[in-house]
């Protein structure tokens, strides 16, 4: 089950890309790819005539990093869901902690989640940091997988065409920091909530119970991060020793708790201390969405 759709505002189509014979792909595989064409095409995405969306997603790019993205979701990470019922209809706000510090499997597993899990399916949009957009070949990429940088402009818009927007508030904070503080969640930006007050969107809170354990954090070199362009550099027992491989997720199971939705009122220019206080309340919400999940496992692998 995966992610994509074709289809322009008033012209729906469908496309596919060229694909290896059937004869050269091993039965699973073939599966999986069906899946992944049945939804693709189930997903309203608006299409210009190059078939990219007006932020450069395409399908077609989609359709072969969700072919990746299901093998590591079903066989690597063995990604456990609950709750994928409480995922509601309509524009949305997916809330979850943050963790990684090499590559955010965290996020490539929620949507994946959302995509093989939901029914219909749904593709979700993330939300860069302001950097990644500075590295080459990888903007290029990171565009046409659905993700935008997370500027408010963007969010606003993607909204207004009742799109699903993924956000870990906690940023770096949460993404980059040492196996001590797994768990633990750092300070959330106030601009998803805001967000939420002004389009009226509701806020799904995740927690995810896996993502500090793919990569755990040994130390972090910012200085070295400057030479690359990157506000953090972190150390973990693969990465930078066996270079882009280090990038790759030990084979830990992901748990991925859905939460109730939560919808909040308000002026979304209010104080920061009244928006604070909304957003402790998805924070303590996420909280006991990963306590959930830490319950459940026996170990990093079970």
């Amino acid at each position: 089950m995966l992610p994509a759709s074709m289809a322009a505002a008033t012209n729906r189509t469908r496309t596919r890309s060229r694909t290896a014979p059937p004869g050269l792909l091993p039965s699973p595989l073939l599966e999986l790819r069906d899946e992944i064409d049945d939804r693709i095409q189930r997903l309203p995405t608006r299409l210009n005539e190059y078939g990219f969306d007006r932020f450069g997603f395409s399908p077609a790019t989609a359709r072969l990093l969700l072919t990746v993205m299901g093998f590591i979701y079903s066989d690597w990470l063995r990604v456990e869901t609950r709750g994928i019922e409480n995922i509601p209809e309509g524009r949305l706000l997916v809330i979850a902690n943050h963790a990684g510090n090499t590559f955010a499997w965290d996020g490539a597993m929620l949507a994946a989640a959302m995509f093989f899990e939901c029914e219909p399916p749904r593709m979700v949009r993330g939300m860069a940091e302001y950097y990644l957009p500075t590295i080459p070949f990888f903007n290029v990429f990171m565009h046409r997988s659905g993700t935008v940088v997370g500027t408010p402009e963007n969010c606003s818009q993607l909204l207004e065409q009742e799109e699903t927007i993924m956000a870990f508030p906690e940023g770096q904070r949460g993404f980059v920091k040492n196996y001590a503080q797994r768990y633990q969640l750092q300070r959330f930006g106030l601009g998803f909530m805001r967000l939420a007050l002004e389009t009226g969107a509701p806020i799904l809170p995740v927690g995810i119970v896996g993502a500090e354990e793919q990569s755990p954090g040994l130390a972090n070199i910012p200085a070295l991060g400057k030479l690359v362009g990157s506000p953090a550099f972190p150390i973990t027992p693969l990465f930078p020793w066996l270079g882009l491989a280090g990038f790759l997720p030990l084979p830990v199971k992901f748990r991925i708790h859905f939460g109730d939705p939560l919808t909040f009122e308000g002026d979304p220019s209010e104080e920061d201390a009244v928006v604070e206080g909304k957003v402790e309340v998805v924070k303590d919400a996420i909280r006991d969405l990963i306590a959930d999940g830490l319950a459940a496992r026996k170990s990093w692998f079970t």
